[in-house]
């Protein structure tokens, strides 16, 4: 899963200068999420299994064990029984089979005492069909948004206009009608905040990180290569690596990487202060030569040819096919990708790079702590049917340890998965069919990390990459504050982006960019600046 920090240009009110939100309108709004306690939900943590590797926050601990007794949480169905929750949703990979034709649907609808019914959409295009979607004002029962789609035009008026308020189901103590979501901590609710009223359901980040550098492990081992410590050697791999006559190439499109190896800023999309002054990462030193990096692999073909023309051609699976050997992307998917690849190739191996910086130096590290997904209630459904649908996401959201967590992840024993000899569930062609984050992505949980025979050594790697990496997290100057993007300004974010990926594969000379910096500038750019130095003084 592809997660990044959204461009946060805004326009301030009076109102957000006061700790409170305004109306979401064209020219956005800012909210103190930490003057929004009244509101928030009471937090009361669910400990059932002591983590194996603790690992400093915010990033998740690790458990290198399963649980001898699962423990039944929650004994009372939360569903009535009644017409089907109907959830819109997204997933990357083939969609599963729908109601009526899936086992575990089935099995998980038994346990809720009512069918949710899923409309499961490409994670890749999820933007298009959010944009769609609520300009038709044609929600079901349930949306899950991930957050870095939550920037489309108008997302915040579209929230206050077609989604319940939960505030009143869900502040203070009344969130302990439902324990497991009186689990997930304040950080993540805060985000749930629009319009001054609670109007979704976090999915907990497991990782504060926006990226992770991937490399292919089997491969740099039998080069005998191993991960950079500098731009200059990730240069150098590149050259290795790339084998264009046997079809292999050193990257994807690391665009967004190799910024941060540049050390550029990347708080609210690529903002910091400077001597008192508000920049964004566009004029900085740093991009431009992390852009010149980047235009330079680019150049010299390191890059797969697929990927030239467009960056979401399939990148996973030339990684997973060893056609490319370094690949940026989220940690989200890790584990699922090493577990399939496994199933095909008993050598594969991917880890994360080590965090570096471009000259050796103390690294710097793009943080991501907004939560992963964000679930929304139809409004207008009425208290019982919002109160069964929180009571289902309550279920959903078990932590590691429940009976319920482990339907949720695996399926039901016998169908979907059998033991290994250390009591981890080894899944089945079943579940690859039928398994497609339904459940999960809407669930929230407590973050967890698991492993078992099927990854091995996964909790180790993943713990050992985020206690490397957490110490050198980016120092945000506007931590607390929560940004909606006006009309005018979130329009401007893709065509910038547009023209970086112009510029890094030579279709616009690296010249022009001081021509765009001034374009981007005038188009909104400088009402963001003022924005943003208005908010740190306040």
């Amino acid at each position: 899963m592809k997660r990044r920090n959204l461009l946060g240009l805004a326009g301030l009110s009076a109102l957000a200068m006061a700790g409170c939100t305004s109306t979401p309108t064209n020219s956005g709004s800012s909210t103190n999420v930490n003057k929004l306690d009244a509101i928030l939900p009471k937090y009361q943590p669910v400990d059932l299994v002591k983590p194996d590797i603790v690992v400093p926050p915010p990033a998740a601990p690790g458990f290198l064990s399963y649980p001898s007794t699962l423990v039944d949480a929650i004994t009372t169905k939360p569903g009535k029984g009644g017409a089907p929750i109907k959830v819109t949703t997204l997933n990357w990979g083939t969609t599963p089979p729908g109601l009526g034709k899936n086992k575990y649907l089935d099995a998980i609808n038994a346990e809720l005492g009512v069918n949710m019914d899923f409309a499961i959409n490409d994670g890749n295009t999820y933007s298009d069909k959010l944009t769609a979607i609520l300009s038709a004002r044609d929600v079901t029962d349930v949306l899950v948004v991930p957050s870095w789609n939550t920037n489309i035009p108008r997302f915040p008026e579209a929230v206050g206009t077609l989604f319940e308020d939960l505030t009143e189901f869900l502040k203070g103590d009344a969130v302990l009608k439902y324990p497991m979501l009186a689990s997930f901590p304040k950080g993540a609710w805060q985000h749930c905040v629009w319009g001054g009223k609670l109007s979704a359901v976090p999915f907990v980040s497991d990782n504060p990180f926006a990226w992770g550098l991937f490399y292919r492990k089997d491969i740099f081992d039998a080069a005998k290569l191993a991960p950079p410590k500098t731009a200059e050697e990730l240069y150098q791999l590149g050259k290795a690596l790339t084998k264009s006559d046997a079809g292999q190439w050193a990257f994807g499109d690391i665009t967004d990487y190799v910024q941060m190896i540049f050390k550029v800023p990347g708080s609210e999309g690529g903002w910091r202060v400077e001597g008192g002054k508000v920049v964004n990462k566009i004029e900085t030193p740093e991009f431009m030569a992390a852009l010149e990096f980047t235009a330079k692999l680019f150049k010299e073909n390191m890059v797969h040819p697929d990927l030239v023309g467009d960056p979401n051609a399939g990148a996973d699976q030339l990684f997973k096919s060893g056609k490319i050997a370094i690949w940026q992307n989220g940690l989200g998917g890790w584990q699922n990708t090493y577990r399939d690849q496994l199933k095909v190739n008993p050598n594969f191996k991917m880890l994360p790079m080590p965090v570096f910086a471009h000259d050796g130096s103390k690294p710097l590290v793009w943080g991501a702590d907004e939560p992963i997904f964000y679930t929304f209630i139809k409004k207008g459904l009425g208290k019982e049917r919002t109160e069964e649908i929180l009571g289902c996401l309550n279920w959903c959201a078990a932590p590691f340890g429940t009976k319920e967590w482990e339907l949720r992840q695996y399926g039901a024993e016998g169908v979907h998965f059998t033991r290994g000899p250390d009591r981890v569930p080894v899944t089945n062609d079943t579940y690859n069919n039928e398994y497609g984050n339904q459940y999960t992505f809407m669930s929230g949980r407590p973050a967890a990390i698991t492993g078992g025979s099927d990854t091995p050594n996964f909790v180790q790697d993943y713990t050992t990459w985020t206690r490397g990496a957490v110490e050198h997290i980016e120092a945000n100057p506007w931590a607390g504050i929560k940004f909606e993007e006006p009309t005018k300004l979130a329009q401007l974010n893709k065509p910038t982006q547009d023209k970086i990926k112009d510029v890094v594969r030579g279709r616009r000379p690296l010249s022009e960019w001081k021509s765009i910096v001034e374009d981007w500038k005038k188009n909104g750019g400088d009402e963001g600046r003022e924005f943003y130095a208005k908010a740190l003084n306040a």
